[in-house]
């Protein structure tokens, strides 16, 4: 009886530690949802479920957890399909990533488990780029992609792998010159980059300890460096190595040689010294931003090739220290692995101290957003002429401000009634909450300025222009969008929206998703703008956007995420038509977008009839059912009803599997068709 006793205790405390202890950390759980949801074939993942559920109380197939965080994923070899998810940075504790010996397929996402230490996604059919988020996995110590599809030119993002101790890239299709970052890869031991279509010089692998080296079948050049002969193995065969010999090291020269040599390099540095001087003189107020820039022809909209995107970096700059915002003194955007109640993008601090820093800043940070003076915003903008307006909303214009040495910005010059009966302290509470929203689709905020009553935002250019002016804006010269073009907008963007529903704590509501603050660069990867300026949708004179507006939306009051949602499903019906959400000119039952395509959404015949004619037919039939299903449950007149942004991704990451699958099959059954 006692002994009965006993182990009834044991069993009791058992099942109390594990639903104690082993319950898995909701971002973890969420990500793994994701996962699972975004594979097509995924009979062997033993416990995993598509929503909740405990991975490491229930011991989810492959999955190795320490307390309630995920700290190893390994599903090697399971005959997996599909893709990987997208929430795959929320998971702060895996060091162990291994996908490999799969049929898993799509670009690489953007972002992996930031804290991986070996990560291994090797012998797939994994598209795209080598994800630059890798560049901040700075305890990564493998890295195998190999045996994938993997093109275009590695990035220069290797500059924090100090810990990185092998590398393999082989079996892909990677071209141009290896990235000089390869410079920094001090520990280093292995590096595989054979067959693949990588070319120029391997004098940057020269100094790294490297013990094993396969370069073979590539398109290299040039000559193998001699420090690279001694190690114990070396493969550099199939390329177009230099025959004869390099030149011998220069001898050593004589004493007035030197002399002059000294004495004119002193020269010339003197003389670089006093360039640089009267060109900071000159230039000491603008940030160190360089982009190339044309001058837009105004009688017509941006054409695709008339656009460089912008560089990723500027949120390095380094200005005097009487121009900074101390980001790193206001309210700090906690790492993904250190997980807290904290919010992740925003945090409040009292009024008064935020103005303090915002107005005497000396900052040691290099997360920084620039001053800009009010008098070089007028003379870059032509003192805000109106053939410099790029767009005009609700709550203020935005400018494209051009400098004399190439550098072109966005000014979002905000109305100065929005400010009425507001604290000081109102416009820099906003800059502080848009300098912690980080995001690849969200329009990155470079500067301010607040001086005599002008409150203006600057923000990365971009050439392609808005959403709205491909769409709505065209002529002979626009080119229209594809169908993967407009895929591709419809994902970014729902994930720039899901970052600010489900990673920032608490949740933002953007309250403007338009067209018109979707703005697309050079590669048309959307960027979501006016993000953070929620404030301005709350007072009474606000309007919401007409055609946007949820139906519950009544007053400002009243928006929710689900909101979000709705204004979201309205874009992608624009993407679909190719008609603008409230439309007086067309037949009173055509004007409002949702009410008359919303009862067509699930017929085929009316379906078709409805898709933008610019398309010409050329979508896939298949793909076109699916979007519309996505856009008829984001545009449900009851919010409940309506999916989480999350939800949206997941399907429209379906839909981009589908549409790669099936486009070309689709495409030429049309041509056929219209052959006949």
């Amino acid at each position: 009886m006692r002994h009965n006793l006993a182990g009834l205790w044991i069993s009791l405390l058992a099942i109390f530690t594990t639903a104690v202890h082993c319950r898995t950390d909701s971002q973890d759980v969420s990500a793994l949802n994701g996962m699972y949801s975004s594979l097509t074939s995924h009979s062997q993942l033993e416990g995993w479920k598509s929503s909740g559920g405990d991975p490491c109380g229930d011991s989810w197939k492959g999955i190795k957890c320490s307390g309630s965080s995920v700290t190893k994923i390994n599903l090697s070899g399971l005959g997996l399909t599909g893709s990987m998810g997208y929430q795959l940075a929320n998971m702060a504790s895996v060091t162990h990533f291994d996908l490999s010996k799969n049929n898993l397929n799509g670009d690489l996402p953007y972002q992996l488990p930031p804290n991986s230490r070996h990560i291994d996604l090797s012998k797939n059919s994994f598209t795209g780029v080598v994800p630059f988020s890798i560049s901040e996995m700075t305890n990564l110590n493998t890295l195998n992609l190999a045996h994938n599809q993997l093109n275009n030119q590695l990035g220069d993002m290797f500059g924090k792998l100090t810990k990185l101790k092998q590398m393999d890239l082989s079996f892909n299709s990677l071209s141009g010159n290896l990235p000089q970052s390869f410079k920094s890869l001090s520990g280093l031991k292995k590096l595989d980059l054979q067959n693949n279509q990588l070319s120029g010089s391997i004098k940057v692998l020269g100094n790294l300890p490297l013990e094993e080296l396969n370069v073979e079948n590539n398109k290299f050049s040039g000559w193998i460096p001699a420090e690279l002969k001694n190690i114990s193995s070396l493969q550099t065969g199939g390329n177009s190595w230099s025959t004869p010999p390099p030149p011998p090291p220069e001898k050593g020269i004589g004493k007035p040689a030197v002399i002059g040599i000294v004495l004119g390099s002193i020269a010339f540095v003197l003389l670089v010294v006093s360039v640089i001087v009267a060109v900071v003189k000159k230039r000491s107020s603008l940030p160190p931003l360089r982009f190339l820039d044309e001058e837009l022809n105004h009688h017509r909209s941006p054409t695709p090739l008339a656009s460089q995107e912008l560089s990723n970096n500027v949120s390095e700059f380094k200005p005097s220290d009487s121009a900074l915002i101390d980001i790193k003194a206001l309210p700090e955007v906690p790492s993904s692995s250190a997980r807290s109640s904290a919010s992740d993008c925003v945090q409040t601090l009292d009024d008064n101290e935020i103005t303090n820093r915002l107005n005497a800043a000396r900052s040691i940070s290099i997360r920084v957003v620039h001053h800009f003076p009010f008098a070089d915003l007028r003379a870059a903008t032509g003192n805000f002429a109106s053939s410099r307006l790029i767009g005009k909303g609700s709550i203020g214009c935005v400018y494209r401000a051009k400098y004399a040495d190439g550098q072109v910005l966005a000014v979002k010059k905000l109305d100065s009634t929005k400010f009425l009966g507001s604290s000081p302290e109102e416009f820099s509470q906003i800059i502080s909450k848009i300098s912690h929203v980080h995001h690849p689709n969200i329009a990155k905020l470079v500067g301010y300025s607040s001086e005599q009553g002008d409150n203006m935002l600057v923000y990365e250019y971009f050439r392609n222009g808005s959403l709205h002016k491909f769409l709505h804006v065209s002529d002979d010269f626009s080119k229209p969008l594809t169908w993967n073009t407009r895929v591709k907008i419809a994902l970014g963007t729902a994930q720039a929206i899901a970052y600010l529903h489900e990673s920032c704590s608490p949740p933002i509501v953007h309250k403007n998703i338009k067209s018109s603050n979707i703005v697309l660069d050079s590669e048309f990867n959307p960027h979501l703008s006016d993000c953070g300026l929620a404030s301005f949708h709350q007072r009474p004179s606000q309007n919401l956007g007409a055609g946007y507006k949820a139906p519950e939306c009544s007053v400002p009051e009243a928006y929710t995420l689900k909101s979000d949602v709705y204004s979201f499903g309205v874009v992608m019906l624009e993407l679909l038509t190719g008609r603008q959400p409230l439309d007086r000119s067309k037949p009173i039952s055509e004007q409002f977008l949702v009410l008359w395509a919303t009862p067509q959404l699930h017929d085929i015949v009316s379906l078709s009839n409805m898709v933008d004619p610019s398309l010409r037919g050329l979508y896939p039939p298949k793909s076109l059912s699916m979007l519309a299903d996505i856009i008829a449950f984001c545009v449900r007149p009851e919010p409940k009803f309506r999916p989480q942004m999350s939800e949206v991704v997941v399907s429209l990451l379906r839909l981009v599997e589908h549409s790669n699958m099936n486009m070309r099959e689709d495409l030429d059954l049309g041509m056929d068709d219209n052959d006949d």
